[in-house]
């Protein structure tokens, strides 16, 4: 009540003074002073006694905000870190439940690449002889067999080479019977040991001559069998030569006509066995010394999403100029013809194994309260529990703390839970 008065004295003091000075009234300074010194001094006493007052105010909001902010850091980290749900929600959501248990790790480098052509499954087809294309009995995209026909041509050169044998055949079995005759004829004295010597140097080298044009007619790709029986073929094939396939494949390739002129060594035909492919990796610098021989690779190809499993067979030992990249190669089998030569492939070399670890996958990591989490099933419900992460591949991921084996764990369906989680703090959520 005092400060009450002090404060209505202060004010009508300076009223007057401010009134005064309005109607021209002549101040007096000294008692202006005496009476500015009055009000300074209330004011003074006034503003001590606010300022108190306004202190225990602010302890007083001060109490009462610390012991909110307790209540509202209790809610938080309460009853809302735990999420419960009934196993129809669970179904419902699509959380998949699974235990924390032990297994091996795969590590791998990723790599591009190309299917090619099994190099050790390609023919290429050339007549051997020179002569005139008479027949094509194949065209690009056929499937022919180790043996079947797929061009025939006339050649001078053949009918020589066939010419030569059987003139050699009969001089043998000329140069056989004269042999015998001077050998019967030296042992009875009759002729010259000279004629004998003779006769069967004549014999000799008559044998050397046809072995001679019998290799020459296997060069060009006739049987035993075939050359045994030419001389009961009739004269007209004689000039006739037949191109064989050497392998079962399919004609990728094709470069002969009808009538065309062609040489001994002219690529008529590229077969290729397709059954089998080669997948040529590209591998970086910077994982060279990772990648070496009988290292399994997983190939992603378009026509086989899920995947091919082989084993690399082939490292290069030379980086391209070009490219700066090393080669690997990948044998694959293609028994229906999928894989198709020139496709872009991607592959997965598996170059290290994390043995025995607790390992989850991927989809079981989440970002709860700025750390990665696992959301853990406990008698309460599901709660987040943050991990420790060790070595990952694309799909999985070692967790070398933070989880226990035999825990149960969400390992799909975890976005779920996180959301009622975030609902949970604004009261709306199934953990309350």
């Amino acid at each position: 009540m005092g400060s009450r008065k002090k404060n209505i004295s202060a004010l009508l003091a300076v009223a007057f003074v401010l009134l005064s000075a309005a109607a021209g009234t002549v101040w007096n300074w000294e008692k202006g002073h005496d009476l500015f010194a009055a009000w300074a001094k209330v004011h003074e006493e006034h503003g001590d006694e606010n300022d108190r007052a306004h202190k225990e105010h602010d302890e007083e909001r001060g109490g009462h905000d610390e012991h909110a902010d307790e209540q509202g850091h209790h809610d938080e980290h309460g009853d809302e870190e735990i999420v419960r749900l009934d196993p129809s929600e669970l179904e419902e959501f699509g959380i998949d439940v699974k235990t924390a248990s032990s297994r091996d790790l795969e590590l791998f480098v990723e790599l591009p690449g190309e299917i090619v052509l099994n190099a050790d499954r390609v023919a290429h087809v050339v007549p051997r002889i020179p002569g005139i294309v008479r027949q094509v009995r194949k065209k690009l995209g056929d499937e022919v067999k180790a043996g079947e026909v797929m061009a025939v041509t006339d050649s001078r050169e053949l009918a020589d080479a066939k010419g030569g044998y059987l003139a050699a055949r009969e001089r043998l079995a000329l140069a056989n019977s004269k042999f015998k005759r001077e050998e019967g004829l030296w042992k009875k004295k009759i002729s010259s040991e000279q004629e004998y010597l003779d006769a069967r140097q004549a014999m000799v080298e008559t044998r050397i001559e046809i072995r001679s044009a019998e290799q020459k007619l296997h060069a060009l790709g006739f049987s035993e069998r075939y050359v045994r029986n030419l001389p009961n073929q009739p004269d007209v094939e004689l000039t006739r030569y037949k191109i064989l396939a050497p392998i079962d494949g399919t004609v990728i390739a094709k470069h002969i006509t009808l009538g065309e002129a062609l040489k001994e060594d002219a690529e008529i035909f590229v077969v290729a066995d397709l059954s089998s492919v080669w997948a040529d990796l590209r591998v970086y610098q910077k994982d060279l010394a990772k990648i070496g021989k009988g290292q399994k690779a997983v190939i992603t190809v378009q026509n086989y999403p899920e995947g091919i499993r082989g084993e690399i067979f082939y490292v290069g030992p030379l980086v391209g100029e070009s490219t700066r990249t090393g080669l690997a190669r990948v044998e694959l089998p293609n028994p229906e013809g999928r894989l198709r030569p020139g496709s872009f492939i991607t592959a997965k070399v598996a170059v290290d194994i994390v043995k025995d670890s607790l390992i989850v996958p991927k989809s079981a990591l989440l970002n709860v309260h700025g750390e990665t989490s696992v959301f853990v099933q406990t008698d309460e419900g599901f709660e987040p529990r943050p991990v420790q992460l060790g070595k990952a591949n694309e799909t999985d991921v070692e967790i070398t703390g933070g989880l226990d084996f035999g825990d149960q764990y969400v390992a799909k369906g975890g976005f779920t839970l996180k959301a009622q989680l975030s609902k949970g703090a604004f009261g709306d959520g199934h953990n309350h």
